[in-house]
Parts: structure tokens; sequence; C-alpha cells
């Protein structure tokens, strides 16, 4: 069926349902020092919260985000919205550090709906405007990642660190009933069942060249967002700063600027500009770890440091989900799932690292990780385009 055009209003609810969504899955991250004070936890322990987020969230985009090739995209939505919204009510009324990360586990399974959000947006989009449309959703996305944490300090001062988990549950179920009355319906049957679907995802790894590139891209980018942010409490929960959750968590708003990047990134895209977007933000993603090494002595380098790391990770995050997103328009979402799981895949690894580099090495081992991983993914791009450039000089 022929689905109708996004609105301006309609683009902007789906914004806000995408960051509402991938939100879900950060609260925690600025509460590490709180939650681990009150569950007697190690730095280590705490930071397995904020790595079941993301691994559940890849296992998600894996099994369940194909599903948007299967069935109809709005009730799948608003399902998958509503289920989110019981792991985090769950969260909530967690006694213990297992019963916290099921509801954890739960909400980053079913969170990435924002992953069906955002091809669906692409699809309802006309083509030159698409990757504005993207752009704008992954604003929300990246806005709801870095706002999570400054709403989760505030939240915690005025009712503890379970307020958060209420209140964002609150606006899970709100987000699942406007999306239903909003959104058209649609569906995309990819003309094959499950099992088939979730091997098709493997086979676009082996037929694309561009989505195994982009998807290693998106997996050290983000290894380095999650390798900064996640010990990040720990560092301002101790000397010099002794910060309150609240003061951590305005730390979001710093790299909330980096969301601006997201539209730049989707109008490079639609002038055919996106590697472009991928160098400058490859080549700043490296800079940024020079003032945070700075950052154990520095608030002004800290703040530097968070303002070019996130809009870095933001404009190579959308320079890649437009060139994904363009292979295969018939399989969108598919395409999508794969690249976001490797994505976040590195995210967890990052995490992982970053609590067991801060516990061991403090923060210098943290830096000296990142200024390793970013180096690595300036090399990855380097050589495919280069290789891509003598491609086509053979052709011509």
């Amino acid at each position: 069926m022929n689905s109708p055009s996004l609105s301006r209003a309609l683009i902007l609810l789906m914004a806000v349902a995408t960051g509402l969504a991938v939100a879900s899955n950060y609260y925690a991250q600025p509460l590490l020092h709180s939650i681990a004070e009150q569950f007697g936890l190690s730095t280590a322990s705490a930071g397995s919260i904020v790595i079941a987020a993301q691994l559940s969230y890849g296992a998600g985009l894996l099994l369940l985000a194909p599903l948007g090739d299967l069935f109809e995209q709005r009730r799948l939505i608003v399902i998958m919205t509503a289920i989110s919204a019981l792991g985090l009510v769950i969260s909530a009324c967690a006694p213990s550090l297992p019963w916290l990360i099921l509801g954890t586990a739960l909400t980053g399974l079913f969170s990435v709906v924002a992953q069906i959000l955002v091809p669906l947006a692409a699809t309802l989009s006309q083509p030159h405007q698409r990757g504005r449309a993207v752009g704008t959703l992954m604003s929300g996305l990246l806005l709801g990642i870095l706002l999570a944490r400054t709403a989760a300090g505030f939240m915690a001062e005025i009712g503890g660190w379970r307020s958060i988990y209420v209140l964002a549950a609150i606006l899970m179920a709100l987000s699942a009933i406007a999306l239903y009355r909003s959104l058209p319906r649609h569906h995309n049957h990819a003309g094959m069942k499950y099992p088939a679907l979730i091997g098709s995802v493997f086979r676009l790894f082996y037929e694309e060249p561009l989505l195994r590139l982009r998807s290693l891209l998106g997996l050290l980018s983000f290894s380095l967002f999650g390798l900064f942010w996640t010990p990040l409490a720990f560092l301002l929960a101790r000397e010099p700063y002794h910060y309150s959750d609240a003061v951590i968590g305005l730390f979001g708003l710093a790299g909330a600027a980096g969301a601006l990047s997201a539209n730049w990134a989707g109008r490079l895209a639609d002038r055919g500009k996106g590697s472009l977007g991928t160098t400058v933000g490859l080549v700043v993603l490296l800079l940024s770890w020079l003032p945070l090494g700075f950052a154990e002595h520095s608030l002004a380098a800290l703040l530097v440091g968070v303002l070019l790391l996130d809009l870095a990770v933001q404009l190579v995050h959308v320079s890649n989900q437009n060139a994904v997103i363009a292979l295969r328009p018939q399989a969108r979402t598919r395409m999508n799932a794969g690249y976001i799981t490797c994505y976040f895949i590195g995210g967890a690894l990052g995490s992982l690292l970053g609590t067991q580099l801060f516990q061991h090495q403090g923060w210098r081992g943290i830096v000296v990780a990142g200024l390793m991983i970013g180096t690595v993914a300036l090399l990855v791009w380097c050589l495919a385009e280069i290789k891509r450039k003598r491609a086509l000089h053979s052709v011509a």
C-alpha cells in the first residue's frame, strides 16, 4: 500500500518517541555511584547494568528489529514501546542487582523500537527529504541518550535513583498511545518467514561490503562513547570534583550540543556528501581525546572533550546510517538492524573496557584506549576511501 508522506508534526513525534525509547538504556549511567552504594557493588559490578542495557539492545536489534519487514509496523511499534515501559517498572521496583539487570535487559530488548521508527521515517519521506528526516530522528535519539543523564540526576536528587524509572515508564506509556493515534498503518512484508528473515541480515553483511565497513566504523565510534560515559560518574564522584548525581547528570547537557550535527550530517547525505561527514567526524572523534586527557583535573577540558566527542560520534553515526539505508530500499529495516546491532555491540564493549580500565588503570588508561581506538577507526576509513577512489579511477 502507498503510505502518506511525513508531516513535520509526525516527524517531531517520531523523534521524541525515538529519544524516549533509547533514553531508557542510559538513565543508570550518572546513578552508578549511588546504585553501587545501595547494593554494595564494585565499579565493575555496577557497570554491568550499562553493559546489560547495550547487549540486550544489540540482541533486540538482531532478533526483533527485522520484524519491521514482517509485521504491520504501527502495531509492532506500539506493542514494543509498551513492553519497554514494563521493563522500566521492573527496574523501578528492583530489590537487588539481578532484578535491576532483568528490568534493564527487558527495556533494552524492546527499546529497539527506535530502530523501526528510523527506517519507517525514511520510507514515508520524500527522497529529497529523507536525509533530513533521518537526521531529525537521530537528533531525537542522541538528545534522548544525553538528556537521560541530566533527567536521571535531577530526579535522583528529588526522589532517589528509582524515581527516574517511574517517570520514564509513564512517558513511554504516553508515547505508545500517541504513536497509536498518529502513525499511519504501514506493512512492508519481506516475503519470507522469521528464520529466513534473520538469516537474511547475515546474508546482507556477506553481500554488501559497504554495510560491513559502516558497521565496523559504527562499532568503533560507539565503543568510544561507552568508554567515556560509563566510568564518568565514578570520576566525577571522587576528588577533586565530589559531584552529586544531579551535577553529574548535567554533563549530558554539554554533550547534547552534539545532536546539532545530526541535521548537518543528514543534509550532507542529501547532497551526496556523506563521506565528508564521516571524515570530519572521525578526525574530531580522535582529537576529542586530547582535552579529555586533562579531564581528571580540569573541568574546562572535560567540557570541551564531551562536546567534541558527542558531536563526532553523532556525525559519524548519521553518515553511516544514511549510507546503509540507501543501499537497499526494500530491506531498510534489516540493513539498519544489522548496522545498529554492531553499533551497540561496540557500545557494550566500550562500557566493559571502560569499567575495567578505570578500576585498574584509572582515567589515564581510559584516555590511552580512546586514542588507540580513535586512530584505528580513522585508519580503517582512510584505507577504505583510498580503495574506493582507486576503483573509481580504474573504471573511469
